[in-house]
């Protein structure tokens, strides 16, 4: 017969081959760093000649996360408020107050 074609044999396939998984190295973006300031109001008197003693107590609270870092930084700024004028016992006040 002219023009025929015997049928092909089904191809016979091999079980696939598995290697192991390959891993890259880690891909770690640059760290940012966050500066969280707290601001602590204080008021101190001074009473002259009086003496005013003020306790500070510093509560430190260790907070570890990984890979977060914290680090802490302390600052103090002051304020002095003349509530009046010191008394001077050895200046007599003038007729006019002065």
């Amino acid at each position: 017969m002219p023009g025929y074609c015997p049928p092909q044999p089904c191809p016979q396939y091999c079980p696939p081959q598995v290697f192991p998984a390959q891993y890259d190295p880690p891909l770690v973006s640059p760290g940012q760093q966050y500066v969280k300031t707290n601001l602590f109001n204080k008021v101190v008197t001074h009473l002259h000649p009086s003496h005013t003693t003020t306790v500070n107590k510093l509560m430190v609270n260790h907070q570890h996360y990984f890979p977060h870092t914290e680090s802490c930084v302390n600052e103090c700024c002051e304020t002095h408020t003349m509530c009046g004028v010191p008394h001077n016992p050895c200046c007599p006040t003038g007729p006019f107050g002065f």
